[in-house]
């Protein structure tokens, strides 16, 4: 992929892109043999590779500038930002998109925050692009100053703009490095974005996590379906669950599924969208991944029943408490969707009765040292 801003040094964000692709995953692929290497017999599939470009679905932009100039992107060394509305890691239809989130910036008088005077409104422009060419579009402001331009000039941006079918403001008031903030004012009638997944429809609130590549994750999906389809788990506990696409991927007829996830938000688009496809086996509860035995009512003894667990946790891992856990479960196997290889070798050594058969690396984000691995444990039989 050519990029004109990394040649002219304003964005090394990609910082492979000079190195060609195959060598990139190749590298990649050394490198989580490398870590895992004392999972002794595991076996490695073919990886997943990614499209070199336009694969990612979410644009995280700083804004900077002016109202009649704003910049969307990235802030440079001396604080001034650095427009990137042209990337090649969109799609063609969100490059088009984002001068017109631009402009509307303009008309709305929306000024744009300025780190070192502590000064102005919008911090952040956030969007996400659905499979089909939809948009959700957040914009992070410091406080609710600029709600009234937004409100009345937002009917207009959205008979100009019909693929933007979700709108919101977040309030991060904070001056600090952080995305965005604890409140969110949904300012559509709709107030999720729909997502489908291979043949799954999902809802993307807000503030709901979904991967950033499309692709590979319709492959991730896939990969952990099959796996589970060869086990033929008669319930399935899910931690980590999001709006419910390892959940919803893994429902089948005489099978019960349960998701478990903090935010409460992303449960009640999981549930919405389980209830719209008609997966009555298929559960959701609100709580904390790291310990289900805290989920409250019946949940509990359905979660500690589960003979197959699947995780995705962040890049921080599962951690001892949760391993523990598993370990003292009634699960035969485990499927764990990791971003991050290091922590993943950690928690499978804090998994001594599961054995590592199968594992696959699924390249998320190219011409960058991160990717997935999803990697299918068994329990070992005793000796």
């Amino acid at each position: 992929m050519r990029c004109g801003y990394f040649e002219d040094g304003r964005c090394r964000s990609c910082s492979h892109l000079r190195t060609p692709y195959q060598q990139q995953l190749d590298a990649k692929a050394e490198h989580a043999r490398a870590v895992l290497a004392d999972c002794r017999g595991l076996r490695w599939l073919p990886p997943v590779p990614s499209r070199p470009s336009g694969f990612r679905n979410k644009a995280k932009m700083v804004v900077a500038g002016t109202v009649d100039a704003p910049t969307l992107g990235i802030l440079d060394a001396g604080g001034d930002g650095t427009d990137l509305r042209a990337c090649g890691l969109y799609s063609p239809a969100m490059q088009a998109f984002l001068p017109e989130v631009a402009a509307f910036i303009t008309t709305a008088g929306l000024t744009p925050y300025d780190v070192g005077l502590r000064r102005g409104e919008l911090k952040h422009v956030l969007v996400t692009e659905s499979p089909s060419g939809q948009y959700l579009v957040r914009f992070v402001l410091r406080s609710t100053e600029s709600l009234p331009r937004l409100r009345k000039h937002l009917p207009g941006f959205l008979d100009a703009n019909p693929a933007a079918v979700v709108v919101s403001a977040n309030l991060q008031p904070e001056h600090k490095a952080v995305l965005e903030g604890p409140e969110e004012i949904v300012l559509t009638e709709q107030t999720t974005l729909p997502v489908t997944v291979n043949d799954v429809d999902l809802h993307l609130g807000a503030r709901s996590f979904f991967q950033t590549n499309t692709d590979v994750a319709a492959a991730l999906y896939r990969q952990a379906r099959e796996w589970a389809d060869g086990l033929e788990p008669r319930q399935v506990l899910d931690l980590y669950c999001g709006v419910g696409g390892f959940a919803m991927h893994l429902a089948a007829p005489g099978r019960r599924v349960l998701g478990v996830e903090l935010s409460e938000q992303a449960v009640h688009s999981a549930r919405a969208a389980a209830r719209e496809q008609g997966l009555l086996d298929v559960e959701f509860a609100a709580g904390d991944a790291t310990d289900p035995s805290h989920v409250t009512g019946g949940i509990g003894a359905q979660a500690a029943a589960a003979d197959l667990v699947v995780v995705n946790p962040p890049r921080r891992g599962l951690g001892p408490e949760l391993c523990a856990w598993i370990e003292a479960s009634a699960a035969q196997a485990l499927i764990y969707s990791s971003c991050r290889v290091e922590t993943l070798a950690r928690d499978l050594a804090a998994l001594p009765s599961f054995r590592a058969e199968q594992a696959r690396l699924l390249d998320m984000f190219p011409h960058t040292d991160h990717y997935e691995v999803i990697v299918l444990l068994r329990r070992q039989v005793p000796q």
